[in-house]
């Protein structure tokens, strides 16, 4: 066969798929937000820009993350598994390679990769991937920062050990009256500042460095608890849920999610784990609805925010040619701390005085306020667990993906199993780069067309484990059996085929042990015992 025609016909075929010029790459990640929470999937909170997005580009069905924040921020920037990239658990230095608190000095991020290929790269936001300056966003590849180095915890103040940084210089230490400095006579809300900075670094990127091709981060903290909301926004919700309540919410959600085709009617709708709406009496319902109108509140605030950066786009001609993904680090909590009330004003359990602390909640930072297990469950119906588990109701959430000049496909579906780990190659396959070291793989030709590729995918986070080779997926807490599920039949992972299928269930055991000994994913009980050991500095 002759070798030039060949080549011309491989290289046409991928014309069709990537734009000629090297697109503009926005990536925003939400915190702590369920599968069914979007308009676009299935929710009744209101997301016209994301529904938008996803009407004219795709939504992924099956897309992962690894279960807990930290280690999803890591895998989405360097393309490999968290244990690998050095984030193992959260960010502290367990004196561990794979627990280091930290992405490795030597494993490449995207940000890095992006800027040697010719970008100019910025992020707004939550790092929360290493505190000090040598792991902080401007040493691991970003030109622009604005945001924390840390974790958040508060919407309306900068907390103790959450200082704001533009670039490396600390620009605001805690207080409980922090400044916008690019618009100092609004209300300081992280979800508003964050989008405006990210705003300022695009209007900079476009005057300054018109020929390069932008790459924005913008990690938002919402809407991770406290329920911090502005007013307009939480009277527009304020009412929707009180007489209506989780449990008809999580059928209407799976009906609405069914008709899609996001999920197979197959597969049932999981158990609730709290108590029947029916059975709160009226007071009790005003506080849940109170609770459920601030998390709604949060997102709409979001949402706006998403359309503020469309906007900007599309005013300077480049959204057509701007490959966006949208994309959850993990499921809603709903254990430990969070019951099914959640989280109460000055952690105050007192029914009399928690009630008196309503006016408060939606300014409290720390660990004042969260939706509870109730509304979380909602959160990630179909499926069931939480933040921090394996199953697929704390790693199963949205992907949203918009590139005109990209691909034809409007308002279709993506099947196709997908991690986190996949968003960094996909980003440098689309600016025409290698992502060599990388184990993601890229999504471009998922774009395109649905595939039914097998692919084996892996999780570990606090003992809770996982792995899916196909249909199949085992999965675990932490020191308790093994569970195997047939995943086309049963995403719900209500059947435990473990009994009936045992060779099934210790190949992918076989699988998953491998690979915890090539990445470093130790069992938790020998993670705790590095608590005892020196910290590097």
């Amino acid at each position: 066969m002759n070798s030039i025609p060949f080549l011309f016909l491989v290289l046409l075929a991928a014309s069709t798929l990537v734009a000629q010029k090297q697109p503009d790459v926005v990536v925003i990640m939400a915190d702590d937000a369920g599968y069914s929470d979007f308009g676009c999937y299935g929710g009744e909170i209101e997301t016209p820009v994301l529904d938008k997005l996803a009407y004219n580009g795709l939504r992924f069905s099956q897309f992962y993350n690894t279960g807990r924040c930290c280690p999803s921020r890591a895998a989405l920037l360097t393309g490999v598994y968290q244990h690998q990239a050095g984030m193992g658990h959260m960010s502290r230095d367990r004196g561990i390679p794979s627990y280091s608190g930290t992405i490795l000095p030597d494993v490449p991020t995207l940000a890095e990769r992006l800027r040697k290929g010719g970008y100019r790269t910025m992020m707004t936001g939550k790092w929360h991937l290493g505190t000090e300056p040598k792991q902080s966003p401007i040493a691991r590849g970003f030109d622009r920062f604005y945001g924390t180095r840390n974790f958040i915890d508060s919407y309306f103040t900068v907390l103790r050990n959450c200082q704001v940084y533009l670039d490396d210089k600390e620009v605001l230490p805690p207080t409980e009256t922090p400044v916008n400095h690019l618009h100092p006579e609004r209300e300081w809300y992280t979800t508003d500042v964050f989008t405006d900075y990210a705003l300022h670094f695009m209007d900079e990127c476009f005057e300054e460095y018109p020929d390069k091709p932008l790459f924005l981060y913008v990690a938002h903290n919402a809407p991770h608890f406290p329920l911090h909301a502005r007013e307009e926004d939480t009277q527009k919700y304020r009412g929707r849920f009180k007489d209506v309540g989780w449990d008809k919410l999580r059928q209407a959600r799976y009906e609405r999610m069914v008709k899609m085709g996001l999920i197979d009617k197959k597969w049932a709708l999981s158990p609730s784990d709290v108590p029947n709406w029916e059975t709160y009496d009226e007071k009790m319902r005003d506080e849940l609805d109170l609770k459920m109108a601030l998390y709604s509140a949060i997102i709409d605030r979001m949402d706006q925010n998403v359309g503020r950066i469309v906007d900007k786009l599309k005013v300077a001609g480049r959204l057509e040619n701007t490959l966006i993904l949208f994309m959850v680090d993990n499921g809603v909590p709903g254990t430990g701390v969070h019951d099914w009330r959640g989280l109460f004003a000055k952690n105050d359990r007192n029914p009399e005085t928690r009630v008196d602390n309503y006016k408060e909640w939606g300014r409290l930072g720390g660990w004042t306020s969260s939706s509870g297990r109730g509304w979380a469950n909602l959160s990630n119906a179909p499926f069931r667990m939480y933040k921090r588990y394996t199953h697929e109701g704390g790693v199963a959430t949205p992907l949203i993906v918009h590139w005109p000049a990209g691909f034809k496909a409007k308002g279709e579906l993506r099947h196709a199993p997908s991690h986190i780990i996949d968003v960094a190659p996909t980003c440098l396959s689309a600016a025409g780069l290698s992502s060599k070291g990388m184990v993601g793989k890229s999504l471009l030709p998922v774009f395109a067309k649905d595939s039914e590729k097998v692919r084996t995918l892996y999780w570990e986070h606090e003992g809770n484990r996982a792995v899916r080779k196909g249909n199949y997926k085992l999965v675990a807490m932490h020191d308790t059996p093994w569970e195997l599920y047939d995943m086309s039949q049963d995403r719900s992972e209500l059947k435990d085929l473990s009994e009936t299928m045992p060779t099934k269930a210790k190949e992918l055991r076989l699988l998953y042990e491998n690979w915890a000994k090539r990445v470093g994913a130790l069992p938790w009980n020998e993670v705790l015992q590095t608590k005892k050991r020196p910290i590097k500095k």
